[in-house]
């Protein structure tokens, strides 16, 4: 039976790449390094980049693949997830059939940590329903991006007491801050939902590219702070041609610092 290994490789920096995804690597067949096209080639030539440094097998060959477009959500995003997931699916089927022996190994190399709004785990999962391929899948867990951007931030992703949620920009916009989590960590946000919030004494930790030399962080009162957030993600995409961002939103605690709550972080490699 083959063998698939989705491993996490962290959110930019190859040293956060864990010993077992380092031995997951060594043990691979066959490495897939998916395309997402000529504004997102940082992304294949890091993993291209991780696959220098790190693997030493000399019987692994690279695999480079495109990655279709998603569709602009009509009639609506879950039918067009699920459309876009599918077209997928057929192109890891015959990656798996057409590359790998029946009992080979091969890896998926996963940004951040596969568990966490990547669908590569639920991409598999309709290969093997489809039963054209037999196949057994291992996870490998990464770095995610919201350890990165508290790492970065120096700071702990909950208060006392309080819990977390974790969402995406188009439910920010959609539902606001929720009124059951003090802190909320919001991914996927392409149109800078935190602009949308009322609350203005809301702390943003905001941060793109994290763990990469082009890493910008950013931090304050979101009423003082969110105008420079927006100018400097828009320059920031404008010169690399893509941005991945993601931020956490913080309403007041007693056991806020005053640095978070009175002071304007200045942002790191601005350009």
């Amino acid at each position: 039976m083959r063998t698939l290994l989705v491993i996490g490789i962290g959110a930019g920096n190859p040293e956060h790449l864990t010993v077992q995804a380092i031995a997951g690597l060594n043990r691979a067949d066959v490495l897939f390094i998916p395309d997402k096209g000529a504004k997102k080639s940082d992304l294949a030539g890091l993993r291209r980049e991780i696959c220098d440094r790190f693997v030493t097998n000399p019987n692994s060959r690279r695999v480079a693949f495109d990655v279709p477009v998603r569709a602009e959500p009509a009639p609506s995003y879950r039918t067009t997830v699920d459309d876009w997931h599918d077209d997928i699916a057929g192109i890891y089927e015959a990656l798996i059939r057409d590359e790998l022996a029946a009992d080979g190994c091969g890896a998926f190399l996963i940004w951040g940590d596969p568990s966490l709004y990547d669908s590569a785990l639920r991409i598999l999962e309709r290969v093997k329903m489809r039963g054209n391929v037999d196949l057994a899948v291992e996870v490998i867990p990464g770095i995610t991006a919201v350890q990165a951007l508290a790492a970065s931030h120096k700071i702990a992703l909950n208060s006392i007491g309080d819990p977390i949620l974790i969402t995406t920009g188009r439910r920010l916009s959609e539902e606001g801050m929720p009124a059951n989590a003090g802190s909320v960590i919001v991914m996927l946000d392409g149109k800078c939902a935190f602009r949308t919030l009322a609350d203005k004494d809301i702390v943003i930790h905001w941060g793109a590219y994290l763990g990469t030399p082009d890493e910008i962080i950013l931090s304050g009162r979101l009423g003082d702070i969110e105008d420079r957030i927006v100018e400097v993600r828009t320059e920031a995409r404008a010169r690399k041609g893509w941005i991945m961002d993601t931020y956490l939103l913080r309403k007041p605690g007693p056991d806020d610092s005053l640095r978070s709550w009175f002071r304007v972080r200045a942002c790191r490699n601005p350009r």
